[in-house]
């Protein structure tokens, strides 16, 4: 390998800028600096055509990209009444959010639950409020599940509390809303 001595490339280096000037050189860098930020830009430019010119394939899109949307008012209202969960199931519902919470490692005190009913539109709503103790990933992880597994909930609520900054669980308030039907079918 060939030894390289710093001292002779210093002093070349010195002499050029002496014999050409430091602004020829100042100008000679940027130059070089704005080449290359010009290849680059130009690098990410060919990319990005080349990814949108690939066709995505469909499971890429997820489930909701694939269903078309119904096409009318009738149809639309057929398939909102068909996501409404099952009044009777409610108490269901409650365990499968204690059973998340378990699985996440939080701790769930007792919850605030409140029953509701909309005669016009003959929806049932159950509001549940859980005070939850633990992490915030697994408070965050919890609700992502919870609305997961119950797509005819709404998550209305969600804060959070640590007594000190160097806490690591915090104390945690969700509230969700179950919108039920009575209706055997989901129709009512």
């Amino acid at each position: 390998m060939m030894a390289v001595d710093v001292n002779a490339l210093r002093l070349r280096a010195q002499l050029l800028l002496r014999r050409v000037g430091a602004p020829t050189c100042l100008a000679v860098v940027l130059f070089l600096l704005g080449a290359a930020a010009w290849a680059w830009a130009w690098q990410q430019r060919a990319l990005a055509a080349q990814l949108e010119a690939r066709p995505l394939p469909l499971t890429s899109l997820g489930p909701a990209a694939v269903q078309s949307a119904p096409a009318t008012a009738s149809e639309n209202l057929a398939l909102f009444y068909a996501t409404l969960g099952q009044q009777r199931h409610a108490e269901q519902q409650v365990k499968l959010l204690f059973d998340l919470a378990a699985k996440n490692g939080l701790v769930l005190a007792q919850g605030e639950y409140k029953s509701g009913y909309d005669k016009a539109s003959r929806v049932a709503t159950y509001q549940v409020t859980l005070p939850l103790k633990g992490s915030y990933p697994a408070v965050w992880q919890f609700a992502l599940q919870a609305l997961r597994a119950m797509p005819f909930a709404s998550l209305d609520e969600l804060s959070f509390r640590r007594e000190q900054i160097a806490d690591t669980n915090l104390e945690a308030r969700l509230r969700l809303t179950f919108y039920l039907t009575d209706a055997a079918g989901g129709t009512p």
